[in-house]
């Protein structure tokens, strides 16, 4: 029998797709499907197959599949055939935890839509390259806020400029 060496790299992909199955975010690890053309026909496979059951897990194509659903957006977070589940649905219930943080519980499409950007700090956060950083949604939320607040001074209001100079005058006058 072949033992399968364990390895760092356990996501494959992490998707979310809307209530009809179209993508609204997609992240591929590997080159398990190479063209967008590929990865679009998974993806509706992968909604044909899971979008009215009830279960957490599906084996798809060779492939992991772990899901959850919320109002109008499916979560997906795929690893290979023998990768852990449990692991995967760590990775799954972080990124569906720091999001729904994020968006002060409010995960739905439009919602998600406007905060697209902490979306992927977020997804960045948990996943590197298909290796599995972070599991914990404080944290994540924690870190996802600490660089949104690397905003360029230009994007940033009047009144947080003006904000940031008396702190550093109040700094300078009690030293």
């Amino acid at each position: 029998s072949s033992t399968v060496e364990p390895s760092l790299y356990t996501v494959k992909a992490v998707l979310i797709l809307d209530n009809d199955g179209d993508r609204l975010y997609a992240k591929y690890y590997d080159d398990t499907y190479p063209t967008v053309k590929e990865q679009k026909a998974f993806e509706k496979n992968i909604f044909n197959k899971t979008h009215r059951t009830d279960s957490e897990i599906a084996l798809l194509e060779g492939l992991t599949v772990v899901y959850k659903s919320n109002i109008d957006l499916f979560f997906y977070v795929i690893g290979s055939s023998h990768e852990n589940e449990l692991m995967l649905m760590a990775v799954l219930n972080c990124l569906f935890d720091s999001l729904s943080q994020m968006l002060r519980k409010n995960v739905e499409r439009r919602a998600l839509l406007e905060n697209m950007e902490g979306l992927f700090l977020a997804v960045d956060e948990i996943v590197d390259g298909g290796v599995i950083l972070e599991s914990d949604p404080q944290q994540v939320v924690h870190r996802v806020a600490l660089r949104g607040d690397d905003v360029p001074l230009t994007e940033q209001t009047v009144t947080q400029v003006l904000q940031s100079a008396k702190e550093q005058i109040k700094w300078s006058l009690l030293r």
